[in-house]
């Protein structure tokens, strides 16, 4: 097929394009900067400049690819577009990403619509935010956390209108847990090592995890598949932060994390972090591994961190 990634120059992004080539298939990719575009060459795909906040633009490209389907992978998460990490703050960190799962969905969509395109996938997230008064791991159909009243409810509400606007359009959404992998968690692990990323009070909320290449390998299943509907797209094991936090912390080379209460988390980090690390409920990824014929590189976090951290770092295309 001819597949046009949306944020190919992203984290995800230059796992997917190769995958796709190496799978067949003809891969068009948008980056917003121009200097990105000899990466794109690189990992096979034909590159295009793009702002998905602009609909002419979206349109433009789009109908000029021609393309069978479309993976929805924009973020503006990046140091360079978002600063540092405040997860204090989501709705000012993520802010260029709240627009782009909005009014950038929606760019993409219509655009999709009249260049004729009948594959859509687009990225979800399923990490710790499944309904709190729910299971501690849950599936497809649980309600995802909105956290009412926080500084996370803006960006969890552009989640939600993502996944409404591309499950109307027929579309499939992949609910990605916790990435990691090359680019992914850098700053994390920076924080871990500076012990700047505490463990909050029991640690015992649930997060679900995914590396980057497995997300990958779902994603162009997905594509392949013309698949409809929500998947999880997370490991094998959901993990506790008690359990999680000081491993990555071991295979990142780092001291333990320190603890501290939640009240003081509340008032370091936000409700968010406190949430995440004491009340968190994981995801099954049973579905996806049954309708996708989905087969995971990393069926834990355990073995991934040990691969990612304790290993060399694994090197990258880059632009020159």
């Amino acid at each position: 097929m001819r597949v046009f990634v949306a944020g190919g120059s992203g984290v995800l992004g230059r796992r997917l394009i190769p995958r796709l080539v190496e799978r067949g298939h003809d891969v068009v990719a948008s980056t917003t900067s121009a200097a990105k575009l000899r990466l794109l060459e690189e990992l096979g795909a034909e590159g295009v400049v793009m702002n998905g906040l602009d609909a002419d633009a979206v349109r433009r490209a789009l109908t000029a690819a021609r393309p069978d389907a479309l993976a929805h992978e924009m973020t503006a998460i990046s140091l360079s577009h978002a600063g540092k990490p405040d997860i204090k703050h989501p709705d000012r960190w993520f802010a260029g990403t709240n627009r782009l799962r909005t009014t950038g969905t929606d760019n993409l969509l219509a655009a999709a619509r009249a260049a004729g395109v009948g594959t859509i996938v687009a990225q979800g997230y399923a990490s710790w935010n499944g309904d709190p008064d729910g299971p501690a791991v849950q599936d497809e159909q649980a309600t995802l956390n909105l956290m009412p009243g926080t500084a996370s409810e803006v960006g969890l509400e552009a989640l939600r209108h993502s996944e409404e606007r591309v499950l109307d359009a027929g579309g499939a959404v992949l609910r990605y847990g916790a990435l990691y992998g090359p680019g992914a968690t850098d700053d994390q692990v920076e924080l871990i090592r500076k012990r700047q990323y505490p463990l909050v009070g029991n640690g015992a909320g649930y997060s679900s995890w995914i590396h980057l290449d497995d997300a990958a390998s779902a994603t162009a299943l997905a594509i392949e598949q013309h698949a409809a509907g929500v998947f999880n797209i997370v490991d094998d094991e959901p993990a506790q932060a008690r359990d999680w936090l000081p491993y990555l912390a071991e295979c990142a080379g780092a001291k333990p994390p320190m603890r501290v209460p939640v009240w003081l988390a509340r008032m370091l980090a936000g409700d968010q972090a406190v949430v995440m690390m004491t009340e968190g409920r994981a995801f099954s990824n049973a579905k996806a591994k049954r309708e996708l014929g989905w087969h995971l590189i990393y069926p834990s976090w355990r073995q991934g961190f040990r691969a990612e951290f304790s290993a060399p770092a694994r090197p990258e295309v880059r632009a020159s």
